[in-house]
Order: C-alpha cells, then structure tokens, then sequence
C-alpha cells in the first residue's frame, strides 16, 4: 500500500507499505472516474505531471479534507497504484475493502452534485453516479466513517447522519451501514446490493464484491463478467464450507443426550420439508436442530 504524503503544503508518494510496514492513520478517497487520460495515475506522480490533468482536482481536495482533519497521509486508487504491475494490481484489488475499513476517514466527493442547484439535496444525491458503480458499494460499507461532500466541497453530511437516505438509495440494510458483521446477512441480499451497479471492465463486477463476501480471488482480465461471477460464487462457497468445516463438533451439547431423537444427515433444499414432517412424526419428545451458516443454502 501506498499513501500520499503531505508535508509543508508538498505531497510525495511512501515506498509501498508491505508486510510488517507500521500503516500510520490515513484518510482515503472514493470518487467516480472521468476518462483515464484526464485522472492522475502513478506514472504521472512520479513524472511530476500532475497538475496538468483534470482529476488533480481530487488531489487537491483530498488533501484539503486531509489537512482539516489533522492527517498526513491519504491514498487515492488513480494514483497510489502501479496498475502497469500486475502483482501489484492484483493485492489492491483483494486488500481494498480492508484498506477502506482501516482508513480514519472517507472522503466521498460527488462531482454531480452542487450545492449551488436549485435541486433538493436529498433528489440530488439519489441521482449521483456514485451510488451506480460498483466499487463505490464497498466504499460505502467498509469504513467506519464516510463523509459526503459536493463538487464546490461543501459537506453534505455523514454515513450515520444520511444512513436513512443511503439505505433507501441502495438498499443496503442499516445494520451492513452501522458496520455488523455482513456475515450476518445473506449472501443473496448482498449480492441484490450490487444488482444494478455497473463497472467500466466487466470482470470488475464480480471483483469488486471480493471484500464484502471476505473472499481472495486473482484477477484475469479477459475472462469475462460471467467466468469471474462463478469464479466468485465458488470462492463463496469455499469460504463457507472452510467455517462450516471449523464449527467443533461439541458445539450443540444437546445432541449429546441419549433421550432425543438424533440423526444427522446432510440435506439440500428439496429434502427439508420431508425430512421435517419424518421427525416430527416421532413418538415422544423431539427435537429438530438445522444448523449452519445463513444465505449459503
């Protein structure tokens, strides 16, 4: 990971934090990209060119945000990453989610939003593109706290105070906003959080969810949108047999006892509801447990 560092009004690129690298507190950015040739990359940070693009603009901002907020350091995706290498391209796209929850503050900044239009705020931010991409989904949900500001960089408010407004927009329950664990929530209503979001590459669509399911997965751009959605499904999957696999067989202490009824057996959907009315047709008391992990079956 690299940051942005300010110092005398000055900012330069850190060497890449990696392994046992002390992180100091950062603040981070989400935003939706112009063109690739108006933002600034990492290849115009250390050529100096950046004040000819467009996208320093975000810098600019960002660094105010920074400094307001008694921070040093902010990292931004067009340019804190080496995206011409591929290793490299591969863990920020598998660390991001991590990156954002770990981030002291994040700034959203809403370029189609004025504060200046006569439109009312809350129609304002309902039509924002930002609340369209996909790995704007994750930037949402990750950090702890996220601060929403117009293009003029007035504040609009926060993720608690908006969490109403941005849970009717997206969908996304207020507990995910409130930050409980998303293991808690199925994974079919997270995957309905990302329905209708787009991506500029379409393998990103499956890619920018690896956070929010707490999977690892390597990038193959080329494989396309649906390659990589099952390439995801299946890392889902894995993850959940690996937890389900670690739950300790003495977990239900009850299954112990010899005056139950008591057969395990390993069922899919369509076996339930007979399995269910064979138990209960028992004589004497029983006891029905269906247990494992929620949303996966």
């Amino acid at each position: 990971m690299r940051l942005l560092h300010l110092v005398s009004g000055k900012f330069t690129l850190t060497e890449d934090l990696v392994g046992d690298d002390p992180i100091p507190r950062y603040g981070i950015l989400s935003h939706t990209w112009r063109r690739d040739s108006e933002e600034v990359t990492f290849h115009d940070m250390k050529h100096g060119n950046v004040t000819e693009k467009l996208g320093n603009d975000k810098i600019q901002f960002c660094e105010e945000r920074a400094r307001e907020d008694d921070l040093e350091y902010f990292w931004i995706d067009t340019c804190c990453i080496d995206k011409s290498n591929l290793a490299e391209l591969s863990e920020a796209i598998n660390s991001m989610f991590r990156w954002y929850r770990n981030s002291a503050k994040c700034y959203v900044y809403l370029t189609d939003v004025s504060m200046n239009s006569q439109n009312d705020i809350n129609k304002a931010l309902q039509e924002s593109r930002w609340f369209t991409r996909g790995w704007t989904l994750q930037e949402l949900i990750a950090p702890d706290s996220v601060e929403f500001f117009s293009l003029d960089r007035k504040r609009l408010g926060d993720k608690k105070s908006l969490e109403q407004q941005l849970s009717n927009i997206t969908g996304v329950a207020l507990a995910a906003l409130r930050g409980d664990p998303l293991e808690k929530i199925s994974v079919e209503q997270r995957m309905a959080w990302a329905e209708k979001r787009t991506t500029r590459r379409e393998e990103d669509q499956a890619y920018s969810l690896l956070g929010i399911f707490g999977v690892f997965m390597e990038p193959i751009y080329g494989e396309g949108k649906e390659h990589a959605r099952i390439r995801l499904k299946d890392a889902i999957n894995r993850r959940a047999k690996g937890l389900a696999d670690r739950i300790p067989s003495d977990g239900l202490p009850m299954l112990q006892s010899k005056s139950i009824f008591l057969q395990e057996r390993l069922l899919i959907c369509a076996d339930v509801q007979s399995f269910l009315a064979e138990a209960l047709s028992c004589t004497g008391h029983v006891r029905v447990i269906l247990h494992g992990l929620p949303g996966i079956g």
